[in-house]
């Protein structure tokens, strides 16, 4: 018997038609949801919201396991040593440079790291120094004439060390992308130079240091790559502002790597210096970090207005500390001591630091001064008095966020000062101290360095420098010596434009 068929009703057939309509829509809510919230997330949000762990930023403990650990693995140093250089040699490596180098300036991508190629120097210029600090740096007999520990000093102007152990670090324990060290200098976009002239201008006799100095020159200009470009390109670590002082003049074309510019010809001449073609900087600083937890815990405990701890008469531009002082002193809510060296001094401007709103931070013997680090990474809002003040990565940071500037004109008029502070609101006071939090990373050396780090940013500030480098290098070998247009990279108006991002 045949079986009778149940005919399809409307709704039978609509209902998988149906259904496939709604999970069509329900796709399409879900990738529009998904795309809107891919397009308004923050385009400057931090993509290193937190600094890798286990890095050591103390110098003595760095140094302590790069000499007896790190460097012991390392390959024997191959040294770079030359001598008698031709024209020819120097025509023969130039034409390696443009052969290497001119398709990828036309056709790279633009966002290749930077390359930098580092010196094997002798180790008379480098590891022997580094050892020499190491050996003595418990001697704390071994002062400046003005009172200051030498060994304190050449940790402030450590820079060099820094930033050449991340160099020479194998590949695969940096952390830092936007540079590379090639091993050949036909590939290198800069040279780096890594002679410790803090060090040895400290702890060397007079003229050993001299002599010293010489050679170093002597070793640096007779390098093809420097007769090449005559130094533009190659990077020049002289953070204090004594150090290499008797010879530097040779190499002005060099990157310097400065404390500040001193535009007052105390230390540098006319002409040696510029923010064209130099790079300011920071300090390494004194005082222990306080983070984030440690700024939110201090906060009410400061309960002091104003804070200065250090030397209370200076040279130079330092002179109006003394007028500061005269206008500050006993004034309620203000703290001024007289700085001490050792562990205690350092104990005690740490303490002040974390409880008080604002750091004075006055010119020195130079217009700046590792207390500045020092009140940033201790949560103390800096004031600024120093007219002749040059920041470090001022082409990427905004110190407004962080810090007060005040001229010195109007930081010594009667009344004026204090004035200033009290008009300053709690809000912004407590919106200055997270942006504080936030920017000490910029500040603080470390290896392995750090993303957003200071070494990080040296790179970052001299991508934006390298275009005019080589610009000038180029311009520099084809225009005759008679030309009125001869130029170089120490022009105080280079035509010089570059867009640097922290993304």
């Amino acid at each position: 018997m045949p079986v009778k068929q149940t005919p399809l009703t409307r709704s039978n057939t609509r209902t998988p038609i149906l259904l496939l309509i709604l999970s069509l829509f329900a796709l399409s809510i879900l990738f529009i949801l998904f795309s809107f919230s891919s397009h308004t997330r923050n385009p400057y949000a931090d993509p290193y919201p937190n600094p890798t762990t286990k890095a050591e930023t103390s110098f003595l403990a760095s140094l302590e396991h790069f000499l007896t650990v790190k460097s012991q693995r390392f390959p024997p140093l191959k040294d770079d040593t030359v001598s008698g250089v031709s024209e020819d040699d120097v025509r023969r490596f130039d034409d390696l440079v443009f052969n290497k180098q001119t398709h990828q300036r036309l056709y790279g991508d633009g966002n290749s790291p930077i390359r930098v190629y580092v010196y094997d120097m002798p180790r008379k210029f480098t590891y022997d120094l580094l050892w020499l600090f190491r050996n003595s740096y418990r001697d704390t007999f071994n002062l400046t004439s003005n009172g200051s520990p030498v060994h304190r000093l050449i940790e402030q102007h450590s820079i060099d060390y820094w930033l050449w152990v991340d160099l020479i670090a194998p590949e695969s324990e940096r952390l830092l992308k936007n540079v590379v060290r090639v091993n050949r200098q036909e590939d290198a976009d800069l040279f780096y130079i890594p002679f410790f002239t803090t060090i040895s201008f400290f702890l060397l006799e007079k003229q050993q240091c001299k002599a010293l100095y010489r050679e170093a020159l002597k070793w640096v200009t007779d390098q093809p790559a420097w007769k090449r470009s005559e130094g533009r390109d190659h990077i020049l670590p002289v953070h204090h502002p004594w150090s290499f002082k008797s010879v530097r003049r040779y190499m002005k074309n060099a990157i310097w790597l400065l404390p500040d510019m001193d535009s007052t010809g105390n230390w540098y001449k006319p002409g040696q210096v510029s923010l064209e073609k130099d790079l300011i900087l920071p300090y390494v600083h004194n005082v222990d970090l306080c983070d984030a937890k440690c700024i939110s815990e201090t906060e009410p405990k400061r309960n002091m207005l104003l804070y200065f701890r250090g030397r209370l008469k200076r040279n130079a531009g330092g002179k109006i500390r003394a007028k500061l002082v005269a206008e500050l002193s006993g004034a309620e809510g203000v703290v001024i001591e007289e700085g001490t060296a050792g562990d205690s001094g350092k104990a005690a401007a740490q303490d002040g630091m974390r409880r008080s709103i604002f750091c004075l931070n006055p010119a020195g013997d130079t217009p700046s001064s590792a207390r500045l680090f020092d009140a940033i990474v201790s949560g103390c809002i800096p004031l600024i008095v120093s007219d002749e003040l040059e920041l470090p990565f001022e082409g990427i940071l905004d110190y407004r966020k962080i810090a007060l500037f005040v001229s010195s004109s109007d930081a010594v008029q009667s009344g004026w000062l204090l004035k200033f502070l009290k008009g300053v609101s709690p809000a912004q006071t407590r919106e200055m101290r997270r942006n504080l939090g936030q920017y000490s990373r910029h500040f603080m050396y470390s290896s392995p360095a750090q993303p957003l780090g200071p070494e990080d940013l040296v790179w970052r500030m001299m991508n934006g420098k390298l275009i005019n480098i080589k610009l000038h290098t180029r311009r520099s070998q084809r225009v005759v010596k008679e030309s009125r247009s001869i130029c170089s990279c120490d022009c105080r108006r280079a035509n010089f434009t570059s867009s640097i991002s922290l993304s």
